[in-house]
Formats: C-alpha cells, sequence, structure tokens
C-alpha cells in the first residue's frame, strides 16, 4: 500500500492564454494529483487528508474515490477548500498563487494506527501548521517501522524560507526518496539521502544514490500543452514503479537498496514517459499503466 499524505486543492486555471482571462475551476494539489497517478499506474493506493464538506471537498473526495483511490484516510471538516490561482506561461510552464488561510487541509490530524509499506509527504502541506509538525510526526514514527518514506518537498515562492528549509533537514534523516526539482536543489542544499530523483524539465530526469549511483534519462519529445502535475506523475510513476518491485517477502525499502543501474534507468524512463504524457494534456491528466506501455513500445528506438 501507498499512502499519500498531503493537500487536495482546486486550481482557479485561465482557459485561454490572455490577461484577466476566466478561471476554470480544476481538481488538484501536489499529493493529490500524486495520489491519482500512483492509483492509475496500478499501485493500492490511499489518501490521508483533511477535506472540505463544501462542494470543492465532496469533488476531491469522489475523484480519489472514482480513481480507485482508498479515502478511509480523509476526514472531513467545515472549514473552506484551498485554492491555488493558476498562471500559464507561454512555455506552457505553471506558477501559482495560494489561498490557504483556515482551510480544511491543514487542520488534518492523522490517526494513530496508519501503517503502510510507503508513504509520502510534500507540498503545501508539510509548509501550513499545525498539519505540518502532525505530519512530520507521522513521518518519523513510519520510518521507525521500516515504511518507505519518500519527500517531495515541491518548493513555492510563500514558504521558500529559512525555517521552512530547517523543517524539511529536519525530516531528512528519515526519508528514503527525495524527489527535487532543479531549481529547489539550491534552495535545500546539502543533503544525505539513500536516493535523490532531480527533475530537470526539458533536459530530463536524473538518479543519485548514497553509493554514488548516477543515471540520466532524456525527457521526451512531446507538443507540450502545459506542465500542470508533471512533477507529480514522476513522484507517482516512481513510487509505483518500486511498490510493483516489492511483495511480501521484499519490501519496498529492501527494493531500493536492491535496484542497480539498468534497474533505475527503466523506472526513470517510465517516469518521464509518463510524465510527458500528462504535459500532452491539458491540466494534471496522468496517464494509466496501459497508456505508458503503448506510448514506450510506439517510440522504443527512436
Amino acid at each position: 500500500m501507498i499512502t499519500i499524505c498531503g493537500e487536495g486543492l482546486v486550481d482557479l486555471v485561465p482557459v485561454e492564454k490572455a490577461p484577466m482571462a476566466p478561471l476554470q475551476p480544476a481538481l488538484g494539489g501536489g499529493p493529490f494529483n500524486v495520489a491519482i497517478t500512483a492509483s492509475r499506474l496500478g499501485a493500492r493506493t490511499r489518501f490521508l487528508s483533511r477535506a472540505s464538506i463544501d462542494a470543492f471537498g465532496e469533488a476531491l473526495v469522489a475523484r480519489l474515490q472514482a480513481e480507485g483511490v482508498d479515502t478511509t484516510h480523509v476526514q472531513r471538516g467545515p472549514e473552506p477548500t484551498t485554492l491555488a490561482l493558476t498562471s500559464i506561461g507561454v512555455d506552457g510552464s505553471a506558477s501559482y498563487t495560494f489561498y490557504t488561510e483556515g482551510t480544511a487541509d491543514r487542520l488534518v490530524d492523522p490517526p494513530a494506527d496508519v501503517t503502510t509499506d510507503i508513504a509520502c509527504f510534500g507540498t503545501c502541506s508539510l509548509a501550513l501548521e499545525p498539519g505540518a509538525s502532525r505530519y512530520a510526526e507521522l513521518l518519523h514514527r513510519l520510518a521507525g517501522e521500516g515504511t518507505l518514506i519518500a519527500l517531495d518537498p515541491n518548493i513555492r515562492e510563500f514558504y521558500a524560507t529559512d525555517a521552512h528549509r530547517a523543517f524539511l533537514h529536519s525530516l531528512l534523516p528519515d526519508v528514503t526518496l527525495l524527489k527535487l526539482a532543479e531549481e529547489e536543489v539550491d534552495f535545500l542544499g546539502e543533503t544525505d539521502v539513500p536516493v535523490r530523483v532531480i527533475t530537470r524539465g526539458a533536459a530530463g530526469l536524473t538518479v543519485e544514490t548514497r553509493t554514488g549511483l548516477r543515471i540520466d534519462v532524456p525527457a521526451l519529445s512531446v507538443d507540450v500543452q502545459d506542465t500542470i502535475g508533471a512533477g507529480d506523475t514522476i513522484m507517482g510513476a516512481l513510487l509505483a514503479q518500486i511498490a510493483a518491485r516489492s511483495d511480501g517477502d521484499v519490501k519496498p525499502a529492501e527494493v531500493i537498496e536492491r535496484l542497480g543501474a539498468e534497474e533505475w534507468r527503466d523506472i526513470l524512463e517510465y517516469a518521464a514517459t509518463a510524465a510527458a504524457i500528462t504535459c500532452s494534456r491539458v491540466g494534471a491528466q496522468p496517464p494509466t499503466h496501459q497508456e505508458v506501455e503503448a506510448f514506450r513500445l510506439a517510440h522504443r528506438g527512436r
């Protein structure tokens, strides 16, 4: 089981690239997108969060359930849903302004009996109290029980602070897999984790391991509609691929230790393909496992 911990929110996305363009609500949030990606790629996935009972919250929970994501640990409350105002650049890149005051997801209170094979944390949920501290407690406890811990800081401008950097570093001793966008590497500084995956946009993906292994794979060329959800797709794909390589006898944390260069290359190429498909679509619409494999087959050898 993969448990994704963090927020679901509503993106307000311009319907065209023009000043003051009308805004279209779209369900999103980094952790929300990761959960849907992992589920579409065939992994047993659970979402742990708090969602509003307003119309947006109802839509978020319904979408998770429709995608096959377990919502047993999604708490509900009367607080509003977090909103993110999205701006799309001429190159398709997305930037966000967040409205988080008093919203439901930051008041999450994880149950004490959660167990899982893989747990993923990150994005706004690690920057907004009191939820951030509660997630940190859960992260440390699960790591102590042998759970593979994945972290995607997904740094946004409003929490790119020294205090947040220090908070993230306090988590790193219990993190197995750290995913960073290239521009986040300098923000976080030196990190010592078993595995670090760096996303480089059009330049592709890189994995670096504590044992000194480094693998680079290129990005795939597609007609980019926008990059919304691309990084989340990569994280979901990484987790789904690790989960697919584990079973009752070999836990995900052990899988990570055993992966060699060719296995890492295959995992990164799979993730890069999934992200390319997402970028070829409008909004965060990750592919299914069948779509990824069909795309890889069609482009093999090119």
